[in-house]
């Protein structure tokens, strides 16, 4: 799967994952592999990215998360 997180300012992550984290406003939820296809909003929080080379975290000031045929976008007011 391939992850973008954008901000107004810059793009703050790009790569292969396994796995991420994200805080949806209804709860903290997973997106793996061929998840259904989702568009949600994100309160603050950390989005947890999990690839080949280990975990990483970055914490987001809310936005907005799509997933798309294995591609996954994260659209962050902000990045803590």
């Amino acid at each position: 799967m391939t992850l973008e997180i954008l901000t107004p300012d810059k793009k703050v992550f790009e790569g292969e994952v396994t796995a991420v984290t994200v805080p949806g406003t209804m709860g903290s939820f997973q997106i793996l592999r061929d998840h259904a296809p989702i568009i949600s909003t994100l309160e603050d929080g950390p989005v947890i990215i999990k690839s080949k080379a280990g975990e990483e975290t970055f914490v987001i000031k809310g936005g907005v998360v799509e997933v798309l045929k294995n591609k996954i976008i994260v659209l962050a007011e902000g990045v803590a």
